[in-house]
């Protein structure tokens, strides 16, 4: 069996332009999200927004999302980019066992806004924070020690060193030719919507910093602004213990 590298991240945390530099490198199998897809779309959806005429796919489910990546891995490595709160729930230390963890984080500033951007009408079960928080605490008491974290600030100011260090830090080779690609097409990542979340990933060449053009924080409803001040802890929780890049 070979590994699962699993990067448990929050939405609009710039994951999915981290899988995309993990697809340039052509040495593992990327997954998309697969267990999103499944609380998205599986035959018995768990996103709290689901309604009656939603998009559902017969047979596909958390557990056959597992089986799938376990024949996968018996094949070569296997790489996947995803959320904790779509598992936290059967997050039990057998589940855990199947993956190598990392996990990436960002600024819930930056993030809910760039949600409400997306979705003005999220709910906050879809946000991620306080069940990235208790993925982290789990994974940590079951191994003694802390799975690998690096902050999506710290990677688009660094990404050379940022990578490299991630990379030693879950065992596979860096590959600096993977932190660049061409723009274009990213039909790999786009099961949800027809990936109207990845425009910026499609006009990209490479892992650096964007300019930002979402509502600040101050303007949201107080709603958002709430959401926020909840998650918030549980992100400096996880950022005290980032890799840095030296």
């Amino acid at each position: 069996m070979h590994k699962i590298l699993a990067l448990w991240a929050v939405p609009r945390s710039t994951s999915t332009a981290f899988e995309w530099m993990m697809r340039q490198r052509g040495d593992l199998d990327c997954l998309h999200e697969p267990f999103g897809e499944t609380w998205y779309q599986g035959e018995a959806p768990l996103w709290p927004r689901w309604k009656d005429g939603d998009k559902i796919t017969p047979g596909l489910t958390l557990e056959s999302t597992l089986a799938d990546l376990l024949q996968r891995a018996e094949r070569g490595p296997v790489f996947i980019k995803d959320f904790p709160h779509y598992i936290i729930h059967m997050a039990d230390e057998a589940f855990l066992a199947h993956f190598d963890h990392a996990f990436l984080i960002r600024d819930p500033a930056k993030t809910i806004t760039s949600m409400y951007d997306k979705w003005p009408d999220f709910d906050e079960g879809e946000v991620g924070f306080a069940q990235q928080r208790a993925l982290f605490d789990k994974i940590t008491e079951i191994k003694g020690t802390c799975p690998p974290v690096i902050d999506s600030d710290d990677l688009l100011e660094d990404p050379h060193h940022m990578v490299a260090r991630w990379c030693e830090s879950v065992n596979i080779p860096f590959i600096e030719s993977a932190l660049s690609w061409e723009p274009g097409a990213r039909d790999e990542v786009s099961w949800w919507d027809g990936g109207s979340f990845h425009a910026n990933l499609r006009n990209s060449d490479g892992l650096k910093p964007q300019k930002r053009k979402y509502v600040e924080l101050a303007d949201t409803p107080a709603r958002v602004q709430d959401v926020h001040s909840r998650a918030r802890p549980h992100y400096d929780h996880l950022y005290q213990f980032r890799t840095t890049a030296r």
